[in-house]
């Protein structure tokens, strides 16, 4: 049997998505955008919950184009707000469609997010070396300072809890635990 991380339940979902993408460096923006919506719309709820949503989100978010959530309106607000298949919270929508627009935005100063976003680390995978999950934080400096430089251009529900929940998901940040199989 393979050893996991800690927090891996006996879940398919949780052991698919931990085995063949948390911590996996990402770089392509649409998954960039798919990971900052559903990280913002898991504040407060557990990962599970968001992951048993994703089909319905990705559906939702229109497969995550930014370009299309940027443009939705009030009555695409309400839409979402009935669908039983995502978190119907007013305030985290509202603020997945101000995160699309503030997205293109650096996109059009950078080129791209990806470029933006690895620019924090050099391009570079920041390796942990935790024995356990114990000592896995919750916040780094890297985290605080991109939670920063995001509210910053404007994006919300983002804060540095959030952020190192997502530099761990799209692998930027790399924690898997000492004794896990996926550990590099």
């Amino acid at each position: 049997m393979k050893k996991r991380c800690f927090w891996v339940s006996d879940d398919p979902i949780y052991i698919k998505y931990h085995d063949e993408e948390w911590g996996i460096p990402v770089h392509d923006d649409y998954k960039h955008f798919e990971f900052i919506v559903l990280e913002s719309a898991q504040a407060g709820l557990s990962w599970i919950t968001i992951l048993k949503k994703r089909e319905n989100y990705k559906k939702a978010y229109e497969n995550f184009d930014f370009k299309k959530v940027a443009l939705y309106d009030s009555q695409k607000i309400d839409m979402l707000l009935k669908d039983e298949g995502i978190v119907r919270n007013r305030k985290k929508i509202e603020a997945s469609i101000n995160n699309a627009k503030a997205f293109i935005k650096i996109r059009e100063e950078f080129g791209t997010f990806d470029k933006y976003i690895w620019s924090f680390s050099n391009g570079e995978v920041v390796k942990s070396n935790f024995k356990s999950y114990h000592e896995i934080p919750t916040k780094t400096k890297l985290s605080d300072d991109i939670s920063k430089d995001l509210k910053k251009r404007g994006f919300k529900f983002i804060g540095t809890t959030i952020i190192y929940s997502y530099l761990q998901a799209v692998g930027i940040v790399e924690d898997h635990e000492a004794d896990c199989f996926k550990k590099v």
